[in-house]
């Protein structure tokens, strides 16, 4: 990717001449202007929350232009979880030791922990709520966070099936939604606790159903 700059005028006498070593002023690699984008995106979305960011906002502390954030998302939101996603990507890491209810407990207490966490945990229920009225936002959570971690799951629910530690007829995808699905369900609507504790009935109630 090319760098990310106001052009100069070459015929501006005011313009200092440019030497043979030097980029520019005040140019940088596009690789490191979009971190630096990144960074100051989570923070501002982990200090007030989504409605928080702007592209003016985010682009004024990272020094940025703001056009080049229109250029690389398509919307406040869209950057927003990408910045968010970007920092809490290896938390969601799914472990195979063999043992299909040790890796579903410990995803799910992963899971619940970055839901009723803070800052994640409000900033992923804004998400949802957000992503219902804006295209980008509900594009960019599917591709890169419900379906990539969806795939992650059921991959690993698959093997487990097929090593005969749940029945041959068990659909992986309904698993998916009775798990995650029902500690989403406790995220929006909280009168009862979203905890480990729940996780783990949910996983021992489940297997109880579906074990080989």
């Amino acid at each position: 990717m090319g760098h990310v700059d106001e052009p100069h005028d070459p015929h501006d006498p005011h313009e200092p001449p440019k030497g043979p070593e030097r980029r520019g002023r005040g140019r940088r690699p596009a690789a490191e202007v979009r971190q630096a984008v990144l960074e100051t995106a989570g923070a501002m979305l982990f200090e007030a929350g989504l409605p928080g960011i702007t592209f003016e906002k985010v682009a004024t502390r990272a020094g940025a232009s703001k056009m080049t954030l229109y250029k690389w998302w398509p919307s406040p939101g869209a950057l927003a979880f990408e910045a968010y996603f970007t920092a809490v990507e290896d938390t969601l890491a799914f472990a195979d030791t063999g043992d299909i209810e040790r890796d579903l407990t410990a995803q799910l207490h992963s899971f619940v922990g970055l839901l009723t966490g803070r800052p994640t945990g409000p900033v992923i229920a804004q998400f949802v709520g957000a992503a219902q009225t804006d295209p980008a936002l509900a594009d960019a959570l599917a591709k890169h966070y419900v379906h990539p971690r969806r795939r992650l799951a059921v991959d690993r629910l698959t093997r487990a099936r097929h090593v005969g530690q749940i029945r041959a007829e068990v659909d992986p995808q309904v698993v998916v939604d009775q798990l995650w699905g029902a500690c989403y369900h406790r995220l929006m609507m909280p009168d009862e606790p979203l905890d480990t504790a729940f996780a783990d009935a949910l996983v021992d109630n489940l297997l109880r159903g579906i074990r080989g």
